[in-house]
C-alpha cells in the first residue's frame, strides 16, 4: 500500500470531519442543541447519521476479518446487527421518543420515579459506551501501523483528539452532520474499490475459495511473523525459509517442512508455494481449528461449544441494539414518535446496502490474504486486499480510499459514543446541566477508553463489541421492553434486574477479556453470556417487581399513556 496516498486520504477525511462538524457548531447554542440537537432532525438525515456512527471498526474491518478466518459462522454478525434495529422499530423506537428523555438514564427515572435506577442505569450506559470504544480506537491504530509504520497508540490518540474537538465544540447538532457525511463515505469507501477487486478476481478466471477444507494460498506468499509462532503442517511442504526454524538457522533457503508442529522464532518469514496449504496455529498442545463447512451456519469453528455460540451471538446482537447509548441517544433527536419509525426503516435499508459488501471481502481476503490468520491481523484484510489483488496505482487509489473508509468508521462511531457517554457524564455526574460541563464530560468521556485501550492493544474489533452487545442485551432490553409494555414494573424490580442481567454479564465479559484462550464450558459461557444472562434480567425484573406490587409508581398510568398515545401536534 503506498504510504502518501493512504496518509493523503486519512488528511483528508480528517479535514472534511472538522469542515462538516464546523456546520453545526454555527447553528449549536442552547443546551437542547448539544444534547439532542433540539428534537429536530429529519428522519432522512437521522438514518444517515444513525447509519454513520453504527458502522464501526468492527463492521468496516472485524467482520471481513472473522468472515476470512472463520468462515459463514461470522455472517450470523452483520444478520444480527441489522435485525437489530427491527426488533427496536416494532418494540422501542416511537415510545422511547415520546418518553421526552435525553438519555437513557433520563428514562429509567421517568419509568420508575427512582433515582437509585437512575444512577444503575447511568453505569450501565458509561460502562457500555467505554467497553464500545476500545476496538474503535485499536481499530485506528491498526489502521494507521499499517499505512505508515507509526506505533499503535498513535491512531487511537489521533481519533480521539478529532473527536474531542467535534463533539466539544458542537455536541449533537454538529456530529449529526458528521454522521451523516460518514456514512456515505464508508459506503463509496468499500463500493468502489470492491467493482474493481471482482474485475480483478474474474481476470483471475474466478478462483473460489475452500470453506470445506483447511484454506490454501492460491499465490506463492511471503508469510512473516513478529512474535514467535507454532505452526501446525498437516502434509509435508517444501518452502523458503528465513530466519530460525526448529532451531535452525536459514538464509532463505529451501526447506521441508514435514507434518507436525513446528517453532518459528521472532523475525523468521516463510515462502510458501501456491497450492500449499496454509498452516494453523499450534498453541500449546492445541491447534486452533479452521471450520469446516461453509454450507452450515453452525459449526464447531468456535471451540466445542458452536452451537451455543451461535445463539449467544444471535441474542445479544438481535436485543443488544436498543441498549446501545449512541444508538439510542439518536431517537430522541427526532421530532416526534413517528419520525422515529421512519427513521428506523431507512436505517435496515442502509445497513443491508452496506453489509452486502462485507462477505464479499471476506471470501476474497481467504483467497489472497489467508496469511493474515497466521499473523492475527485478519481485521487488516478490508485494507490490504486493494494492493494484492488490484495492485499498481490502480491498486494504490482504492487502498487510500478503504484507509479513508476505514478512518471515517473509527470516527463516526467514536463521535456517537462520546456524545452519549458525555451527556449521562454531564448530567449524572458533573453538578449541572451547562454546556461547559458538557464539554469537561467530553474530556473525560474518551479519556477512560484511551488509556484502556493502550493497556489491551490486542483487542479483536468485532468480538469486543460483541461483548458490549450482550451486556446492552441483558441490562437495557429487559428495562426498555418491560417498561415500555408492562406496567407491573417497580423500581426494586428494574434495579434487581439491571444489576443480575448486566451485571452477571458484565462480570463475564471482564472474566473472557481479562483470561487467556481458554476451552470447556467455563470460557463458553462467559464469552457469549447473552443466553443466560438476557433471561436472567428479564426474570429478575418480573420476579422482584411482582413481590413489590405496592411499589408501582403513581405516574404509571400517565407514563404510559404519554409513551403509547400518538402525539398531536404537541412536540416534547
Amino acid at each position: 500500500m503506498n504510504q502518501t496516498y493512504a496518509m493523503v486520504a486519512v488528511a483528508v477525511v480528517v479535514t472534511l470531519t472538522l469542515l462538516v462538524g464546523a456546520l453545526g457548531l454555527r447553528i449549536s447554542r442552547t443546551t437542547s442543541d448539544f444534547y439532542v440537537a433540539s428534537r429536530s432532525v429529519p428522519p432522512r438525515l437521522n438514518a444517515y447519521a444513525i447509519s454513520g456512527e453504527y458502522l464501526s471498526a468492527a463492521s468496516f474491518l472485524g467482520v471481513a476479518g472473522l468472515v476470512l478466518a472463520q468462515g459463514v459462522d461470522m455472517l450470523w454478525y452483520p444478520i444480527g446487527y441489522t435485525a437489530g434495529f427491527l426488533v427496536l422499530l416494532i418494540f422501542v423506537a416511537a415510545p422511547l421518543r415520546r418518553s421526552g428523555a435525553y438519555t437513557l438514564p433520563d428514562f429509567a427515572e421517568a419509568r420508575t420515579e427512582s433515582q437509585a435506577v437512575r444512577r444503575i442505569a447511568s453505569v450501565f450506559t458509561v460502562g457500555i459506551g467505554w467497553l464500545y470504544l476500545l476496538p474503535q480506537l485499536r481499530g485506528a491504530g491498526l489502521t494507521l501501523r499499517l499505512l505508515t509504520g507509526a506505533p499503535q497508540w498513535c491512531g487511537g490518540l489521533l481519533v480521539a483528539a478529532v473527536v474531542t474537538t467535534a463533539v466539544a465544540a458542537g455536541g449533537m447538532r454538529s456530529i449529526t452532520f458528521v454522521q451523516a457525511f460518514q456514512y456515505w463515505l464508508k459506503l463509496t469507501a468499500l463500493l468502489v474499490p470492491v467493482l474493481f477487486l471482482l474485475a480483478a478476481w474474474r481476470a483471475d478466471h474466478t478462483p473460489q475459495p475452500s470453506w470445506d477444507r483447511p484454506a490454501t494460498f492460491h499465490r506463492p506468499t511471503l508469510v512473516s511473523l513478529d512474535a514467535p509462532q507454532d505452526l501446525a503442517i498437516d502434509r509435508p511442504v517444501r518452502v523458503t525459509a528465513r530466519g530460525t526454524v526448529d532451531g535452525t538457522r536459514h538464509d532463505r533457503e529451501e526447506i521441508l517442512l514435514a507434518e507436525g508442529t513446528h517453532r518459528l522464532a521472532a523475525g523468521s518469514a516463510l515462502t510458501f508455494p501456491a497450492g500449499a496449504r496454509v498452516p494453523r496455529v499450534a498453541t500449546g498442545e492445541r491447534v486452533r481449528a479452521l471450520p469446516a463447512d461453509w454450507a452450515r451456519p453452525v459449526t464447531q469453528g468456535r471451540e466445542e461449544h458452536g452451537l451455543y455460540a451461535t445463539y449467544g451471538l444471535i441474542l445479544a446482537t438481535f436485543l443488544g441494539t436498543m441498549g446501545l447509548p449512541h444508538v439510542v441517544v439518536r431517537f430522541y433527536t427526532n421530532p416526534d414518535g413517528r419520525a422515529a419509525r421512519r427513521t428506523t426503516v431507512i436505517v435496515l435499508g442502509l445497513l443491508a446496502a452496506f453489509y452486502l459488501l462485507m462477505p464479499v471481502y471476506g471470501a476474497l481476503a481467504r483467497l489472497y490474504a489467508p496469511d493474515l490468520m497466521l499473523s492475527g491481523d485478519t481485521d487488516a484484510a478490508v485494507l490490504l486486499l486493494p494492493q494484492r489483488l488490484i495492485g499498481g496505482a490502480a491498486g494504490d487509489l482504492a487502498g487510500a480510499l478503504v484507509a479513508g473508509g476505514a478512518f471515517a468508521a473509527f470516527l463516526s462511531t467514536t463521535s456517537g459514543l462520546t456524545l452519549s457517554v458525555a451527556g449521562v457524564l454531564a448530567q449524572d455526574v458533573l453538578p449541572t446541566l451547562g454546556v461547559r460541563h458538557f464539554r469537561l464530560a467530553t474530556l473525560l468521556g474518551i479519556a477512560v477508553p484511551v488509556a484502556a485501550s493502550l493497556a489491551l492493544p490486542d483487542l479483536p474489533a468485532a468480538g469486543a463489541v460483541g461483548l458490549a452487545f450482550a451486556v446492552s442485551a441483558s441490562s437495557f432490553c429487559p428495562l426498555l421492553m418491560l417498561g415500555i409494555w408492562w406496567r407491573g414494573l417497580t423500581p426494586p424490580g428494574a434495579a434487581a434486574g439491571l444489576v443480575a442481567g448486566g451485571g452477571c454479564a458484565l462480570v463475564a465479559v471482564a472474566a473472557a477479556m481479562g483470561a487467556t484462550p481458554g476451552t470447556g464450558w467455563p470460557h463458553v459461557l462467559c464469552a457469549w453470556p447473552a443466553v443466560w444472562s438476557v433471561p436472567l434480567g428479564f426474570t429478575t425484573m418480573i420476579v422482584v417487581s411482582l413481590a413489590t406490587r405496592h411499589r408501582v409508581p403513581r405516574s404509571t398510568s400517565a407514563i404510559m399513556a404519554r409513551l403509547h398515545l400518538p402525539e398531536t401536534g404537541v412536540r416534547s
